[in-house]
């Protein structure tokens, strides 16, 4: 049976290397498909869909974490049942609780009785009853599997407002936004803002754009781009 790691970065200037090594360490084996994609539509990604074109059940599908099958919660919700009635494994490395391994276990913890009392009229009811229980808990799970996609986008969108924030507050409160044309930062200060870069900067497995990482580093447009280039090559040994 096939595995396969699907990675997807939304800029082509965003490093994707981060979500191979953590799908490779968990799947060595793993045929690893990346894709920049920029739009909204699951249909849009046009290495996913290659993906999906081969893919056969048994196979194995595996994500770094549930915001990359999609930015959609119901176009990635519709995806996930797709799979999951086809007979592909679905895997979340950030998210396990969602994994259809969880998902499968879900169905075969469904109440079943097999005997019957003679009368169909209580039979029918005691049947009624089982299959609601059995519809319940399946829905349950649904609504688990579309909290944690809502959840992984709700994240995102909060970060870069809370960022948005603070640097307006800051901004009111007086503190210098970047640094004043002219300015240098020493070697200390340099290496605090090449650190919020690196955790924060979307090129390197955060959420923020470029100007929302300048701002909150506190540098200037040209120490940002240098600090950013000298992170690849720190990366690249």
């Amino acid at each position: 049976m096939a595995i396969y790691g699907y990675c997807r970065i939304s800029t082509k200037t965003q490093n994707i290397e981060r979500q191979v090594r953590n799908i490779k360490a968990a799947y060595p084996t793993a045929i690893i498909v990346c894709e920049v994609f920029t739009g909204t539509k699951v249909q849009g990604r046009k290495k996913l869909d290659g993906v999906l074109r081969v893919i056969r059940p048994g196979d194995t599908l595996v994500f770094d974490s549930a915001s990359r099958m999609s930015r959609n919660e119901q176009e990635a919700v519709e995806l996930y049942e797709n799979l999951f009635n086809a007979g592909v494994e679905l895997v979340f490395l950030k998210e396990p609780s969602v994994n259809t391994a969880t998902y499968r276990k879900a169905l075969e913890n469904q109440i079943q009785i097999t005997d019957t009392t003679g009368n169909k009229a209580t039979d029918d009811f005691i049947q009624s009853i089982i299959q609601a229980l059995n519809d319940y808990n399946m829905a349950l799970a649904k609504q688990q599997i579309a909290l944690c996609f809502s959840q992984a986008q709700k994240e995102v969108e909060d970060l870069h407002q809370r960022t948005k924030e603070g640097i307006e507050t800051a901004r009111l409160n007086g503190k210098q936004i970047g640094l004043p044309a002219g300015a240098k930062l020493n070697v200390k200060k340099a290496n605090a803002a090449k650190e919020i870069i690196r955790k924060h900067s979307v090129d390197f497995g955060g959420s923020l754009d470029d100007t929302e990482a300048m701002k909150l580093a506190g540098v200037c447009r040209n120490s940002f781009y240098k600090y950013k280039r000298e992170l690849r090559e720190e990366m690249a040994y």
